[in-house]
């Protein structure tokens, strides 16, 4: 199983990307509807094509980043909304990162890293939250692959991860999920503890 930069940029430029809904998925623009500091610090981990960042910048909130390790996913960014900064239009590996935010958005990240790196992805995602901050976004709740992406899970399971870390303000199914993904996702919303 190949999870390198190249591996990713391969699936963007032969369109292998099933997981993009090519909008904004309906849970998390409910979310992003009801933000009023439009100043926050935002990161989109593992973006992809981020309908969110655009949707979030062209809504005014102006600080909002995103990593991938496909440079084809981040290209498409900039193709679609010439102005978004560049400089928040990350080529890369999320364990690279080093800042602090006050909201990430989990989208279709977690279940695309291999399973043995979930307990350095909460870590990580602790270390990069500021006081207070919050992870927020979705999960899989069901089983799917083992031996590629996506990789599944269940809120057993999550609630173990990131209860030492995060304070859980919200694990529950979504009730507005995209139409091929009703009844399998969960919706988190985690405070940094």
């Amino acid at each position: 199983m190949d999870l390198s930069g190249n591996a990713w940029d391969n699936r963007y430029l032969n369109n292998d990307i099933g997981w993009d809904l090519g909008e904004v998925s309906p849970p998390l623009k409910a979310y992003f509807d009801q933000l009023e500091d439009k100043e926050i610090k935002i990161l989109i981990p593992g973006g992809g094509n981020s309908y969110e960042a655009v949707y979030l910048f062209k809504n005014g909130f102006k600080n909002v980043f995103v990593v991938d390790l496909s440079k084809t996913a981040i290209d498409n960014i900039k193709k679609r909304i010439s102005n978004f900064p560049e400089n928040q239009l990350i080529v890369g590996d999320f364990f690279d990162i080093d800042a602090s935010f006050d909201l990430i958005i989990e989208q279709t990240f977690f279940c695309a890293i291999k399973p043995s790196l979930r307990e350095d992805y909460v870590l990580k995602m602790n270390g990069l939250l500021k006081p207070n901050g919050k992870l927020v976004g979705l999960l899989f709740n069901v089983p799917l692959n083992n031996d590629k992406p996506p990789f599944g899970g269940n809120k057993e399971a999550y609630n173990l991860s990131f209860k030492p870390y995060f304070k859980i303000e919200k694990m529950d199914s979504c009730y507005n999920s995209y139409k091929n993904r009703q009844g399998r996702e969960l919706f988190i919303k985690l405070l940094k503890k």
